[in-house]
């Protein structure tokens, strides 16, 4: 039987992880992008929530995966050598909302997250010192954590692709096609997939997909925007902050990332249904940003430490609660739709969820494989390293010793093995942000002005493509405009 999951966000790539662990399961994963996990998923505050902030009463759903994922991460993350830190977080509660405060202790308590209680203003300036002086208490959880999203969802493509699973990039699903009143496959930008089972996981776009098979409801598009500052500012927490959530967002974060920048955002802004692909940010945003930063923190990091601006698109579903469901009408259709926040932390979870709707809708008997391989390794870094041990990486491959970004000390040895990662999962195109999102080159103060085109380099080299032609991420977002010199040497030039 041949499942094919559309898209490969964290909630795809998860499912595709599970999928990989059974017998006579052919499993597809498809993305109309470059790489995986461009999406929601890489653009978002990667926190691994403990579940508090979940009305069982409103959304039993989404409040029972959000604890069962944060449980799940930690095992995930060990056997996928994802880099974790679970160091807590502090609700900050302000004059008129103790009762707020309170209900959160009491969602802890019935949703059975564990650790969760109400600070008084001392306590918690103890336990975390940067905490505003406007905070009159906190709501203390010691089960939350910090994950880089991205890393995550390489993770778990590389993981799966080692157990079989067949990923196919730039392969854009137009429409699932049906027939009898039973799903036959998709059809692609690249002509037709045939499929027995179809798992539209597709982010933002899961909407249009659904669309297809009679299905309608919209998913509305919210921009989060953020704020990172550089990783040696001297205003950096060791927990996560935040306030009270409203009904539209969890609010502002300040978090400290797993790459130790200090992150603050995000926003949440309801565009327009035509805006799915708007990541801009605005100095309305930015100052949004700064402004309940300032209310979270005693003071702010200075702004000439900030290295970077962006946003975000999550979807917002109809009446706000996930739409999972396996249909029978059309037989083997799967909707996992709509998953805003928590849906990083409930992914495992989701995943889970989806195969147990196979089995109890469709009568799948499936067998676990003998031979699935759980353990995935990550790229081997020599930063923060002792020279010692950085001497035997040398000895090993002498392109340790050559350092290409600096403000991150990545080696070109790092460099070529993101890039041969890339080649393993079967992506068309090299990127650098691919290379940048698995090396961490690029991700320092500089933002890559320094390695970028050493970079882009060692892509053209290993491509054979003229450097000038080296992507960033999309078809449009070439590094250079052509050979400049040709004109300089009378040669024709476009």
């Amino acid at each position: 039987m041949r499942l094919l999951i559309v898209g490969s966000g964290i909630i795809g790539a998860s499912i595709a992880r599970i999928a990989s662990m059974y017998k006579d399961l052919d499993v597809y994963l498809v993305d109309r992008e470059a790489d995986v996990g461009w999406g929601a998923s890489k653009a978002n505050t990667g926190i691994i929530h403990p579940g508090h902030e979940e009305d069982p009463n409103l959304y039993p759903l989404r409040a029972r995966l959000c604890v069962e994922g944060n449980r799940l991460w930690r095992n995930w993350a060990r056997e996928l050598d994802i880099p974790i830190r679970f160091p807590g977080e502090l609700m900050l509660v302000f004059e008129g909302f103790e009762g707020e405060a309170k209900r959160y202790v009491d969602l802890a308590r019935i949703n059975g997250v564990p650790g969760v209680r109400l600070l008084y203003r001392d306590e918690a300036e103890r336990i975390e010192p940067y905490i505003s002086g406007e905070a009159i208490a906190a709501v203390w959880a010691p089960t939350a954590g910090v994950i880089s999203p991205i890393d995550a969802v390489i993770a778990l493509v590389e993981n799966a692709v080692s157990n079989n699973v067949k990923l196919l990039t730039e392969t854009e699903v137009r429409r699932v096609i049906v027939s009898d009143g039973r799903v036959k496959g998709v059809e692609t930008n690249r002509g037709f997939i045939e499929a027995d089972i179809v798992v539209n996981a597709a982010g933002i776009y899961a909407d249009e997909v659904a669309g297809t098979v009679g299905l309608d409801y919209k998913l509305k598009p919210r921009r989060g925007e953020y704020i990172l500052f550089d990783s040696f500012v001297d205003v950096k927490p060791k927990h996560i902050i935040h306030s009270v959530p409203t009904p539209m967002s969890k609010g502002v974060y300040v978090v400290e990332t797993i790459e130790r920048n200090l992150l603050i955002g995000p926003t949440a802004e309801d565009l327009p249904n035509d805006s799915k692909n708007d990541t801009s940010t605005s100095i309305e945003g930015l100052s949004k940003i700064l402004n309940e930063a300032s209310r979270l923190l005693k003071k702010l990091p200075p702004r000439d430490r900030i290295i970077k601006f962006f946003a975000g698109i999550r979807p917002e579903p109809p009446n706000g609660d996930w739409i999972i469901e396996a249909y029978t009408d059309p037989w083997g259709f799967i909707d996992v739709a709509g998953i805003r926040s928590p849906g990083l932390t409930a992914a495992p979870a989701i995943a889970i969820h989806v195969f147990n709707l196979l089995r109890d809708k469709y009568d799948l008997k499936l067998e676990p494989k003998d031979s699935w391989n759980p353990y995935r390794r990550g790229i081997a870094r020599i930063k923060d390293k002792p020279k010692r041990i950085i001497k035997k990486f040398i000895e090993k491959d002498p392109r340790y010793g050559s350092i290409i970004c600096w403000c991150n000390m990545v080696s070109e040895a790092e460099i070529l093995e993101a890039i041969d990662r890339m080649k393993y999962i079967g992506l068309k195109t090299i990127t650098l942000d691919g290379v940048k999102f698995r090396s961490k080159a690029m991700y320092g103060f500089c933002q890559g002005s320094f390695c970028r085109c050493r970079i882009a380099y060692l892509i053209s080299r290993i491509e054979g493509i003229p450097l000038w032609s080296v992507k960033m991420n999309s078809d449009k977002s070439i590094l250079g405009v052509g050979d400049v010199k040709s004109i300089l040497r009378g040669e024709p030039h476009d």
